[in-house]
C-alpha cells in the first residue's frame, strides 16, 4: 500500500513539473558567434568607417574610469580595450584601417537564426513649462530616493546584464508603482517634477525614447535624459493593438500608434497605462542625449543593444535597410539599451533629433544581419562561458 501511495505521489509530483515546465516561457537563444572575413561583411569595403571613431571615443572616455580587471563579457576585460583606446586617441588617419587593424569580425546569430530585427529611436521634441498649468499638466519626473536599482550581474554572473527595480519595505525589496498608478498621482506632492509638458502622449514616447528636447514657454530649451526606470517590463502597446485588431501589422509603426492614440483620447491613457514600465529623467547639460554607457550617443552611430549578450562599447557592422528599403550598411557603437531591445541579433538605432530623424526612427523595422567586432587575441569561446 505504501508502495502505491509512493507511486502516486511521484506521478502527481512528475504531473505537477509537467505543468511548471508548460508554463514557463520559452528559454532564450544564445549568442553564437561565428569567425568571418572583413572582406565578408557586405558593404564594409565601400563603408566609411571613419565616422564610427568620434563613437567609439566617447565609449573608451568611460572605460577609461574603469578597473582593468572589470569583464566585458564576450569582450574580454577592460584591459583588453586599453590598447585600443590609446591607438584611438592618437588619431588613426583611416578609420577602416583602425578597426581592421585592432579588431575581428564575427557574424551574431541567436542559436541558429543569424536574421534579427532592427528599429530606430531619436531624441523627441516637446513643449513644457517649469510652471503647472491648465495647459501644461503632464509631468516629467526626477528619480525618487527610495528607487533601488540592482544589476543582478553584480551577484551572479549568469544574470549579467539582468536588472530590476523597487523599494525596500520592511527590509525586502518591493515592487515599485507602475505608470497607471503613478499616472493616478502616486508621486504628487513629492517636489518630484522636473517640468510639465503639454502632451502626455508626447510625453509617452519620451519615456520610450529615452531623452529629448522641451521648448519651455520662456523661451529657453531644456534638455532631458533617462535617470532610472521602476522595474516593470516593458509592454509594446503597438502589439496590443496589433493582437486587438485596432492595427494591422503591416501598417504598424510609432506614427500609427501616435495617430491612434490621438483619435482615441478617452482610451489612450488606458492603453498607455498598459505599458507599466515608467521612466524617470536627469537635466542634461552637457552633450547629449546620453545613452546607457554614460557616452553621449551619435546619431547614426550609436547603437541599443541587449547587453546580457553585446557588451557595451563594442562595433557592430550592420547590415540592413532603411524604411524606404535602402541598404544600410554601416559601423555603429553598442553605447545604449532599451525595454523593448531583447536578444542577440536586436538593434535601435539612434538616428539623432529633429522632424526627419523622428520619421525614420518611427518607421524602422528591418530584418538585417549583425557583425560584432571583437578585439584581436581574445579567446572569444572562453569569454562566453
Amino acid at each position: 500500500m505504501r508502495t502505491e501511495r509512493l507511486a502516486a505521489l511521484a506521478l502527481a509530483a512528475l504531473l505537477v513539473g509537467c505543468a511548471l515546465e508548460d508554463k514557463l516561457p520559452p528559454a532564450e537563444p544564445s549568442l553564437q558567434l561565428t569567425p568571418t572575413f572583413f572582406t565578408a561583411l557586405p558593404g564594409w569595403d565601400s563603408g566609411d568607417q571613419g565616422q564610427a571613431l568620434s563613437a567609439l571615443a566617447r565609449s573608451c572616455d568611460r572605460l577609461a574610469s574603469l578597473p582593468d580587471e572589470r569583464a566585458m563579457g564576450i569582450a574580454g576585460q577592460v584591459a583588453d580595450w586599453r590598447p585600443i583606446c590609446t591607438a584611438l586617441a592618437a588619431g588613426p588617419a583611416d578609420g577602416r584601417v583602425f578597426f581592421e587593424r585592432w579588431f575581428l569580425p564575427y557574424a551574431a546569430a541567436a542559436g541558429t537564426k543569424r536574421e534579427g530585427l532592427y528599429t530606430g529611436y531619436y531624441e523627441a521634441s516637446l513643449n513644457g513649462s517649469l510652471t503647472q498649468s491648465e495647459r501644461y499638466a503632464t509631468p516629467l519626473h526626477r528619480r525618487p530616493g527610495e528607487l533601488v536599482m540592482v544589476n543582478l550581474g553584480d551577484f551572479r554572473k549568469e544574470l549579467a546584464g539582468e536588472r530590476i527595480a523597487g523599494q525596500v519595505v520592511d527590509g525586502r525589496l518591493k515592487p515599485y508603482a507602475g505608470r497607471a498608478a503613478i499616472a493616478a498621482g502616486a508621486l504628487d506632492a513629492r517636489d518630484l517634477e522636473i517640468v510639465w509638458v503639454d502632451d502626455p502622449v508626447d510625453a509617452f514616447f519620451l519615456h520610450i525614447q529615452g531623452s529629448g528636447r522641451i521648448a519651455l514657454d520662456d523661451g529657453r530649451m531644456l534638455r532631458v535624459g533617462y535617470a532610472a526606470q521602476n522595474g516593470h517590463p516593458y509592454t509594446a502597446v503597438g502589439r496590443l493593438l496589433i493582437a486587438r485588431g485596432e492595427v494591422t501589422r503591416e501598417a504598424m509603426s510609432m506614427q500609427t500608434i501616435r495617430a491612434w492614440l490621438d483619435a482615441n483620447p478617452t482610451a489612450a491613457q488606458a492603453l498607455m497605462n498598459e505599458n507599466a514600465s515608467y521612466v524617470f529623467f536627469d537635466v542634461l547639460d552637457g552633450d547629449g542625449p546620453v545613452g546607457a554607457q554614460g557616452a553621449a550617443l551619435t546619431a547614426g552611430r550609436s547603437l541599443a543593444v541587449d547587453r546580457r549578450f553585446v557588451p557595451l562599447s563594442t562595433p557592430v557592422w550592420l547590415d540592413t535597410t532603411t524604411p524606404d528599403g535602402a541598404p544600410l550598411q554601416s559601423l555603429m557603437i553598442a553605447q545604449d539599451t532599451g525595454g523593448a531591445i531583447r536578444g542577440p541579433v536586436r538593434g535601435d538605432v539612434y538616428w539623432g533629433h529633429g522632424d526627419a530623424a523622428a520619421d525614420i526612427a518611427g518607421r524602422m523595422k528591418s530584418a538585417g544581419h549583425a557583425y560584432l567586432l571583437l578585439p584581436r587575441g581574445l579567446d572569444v569561446e572562453s569569454a562566453r562561458r
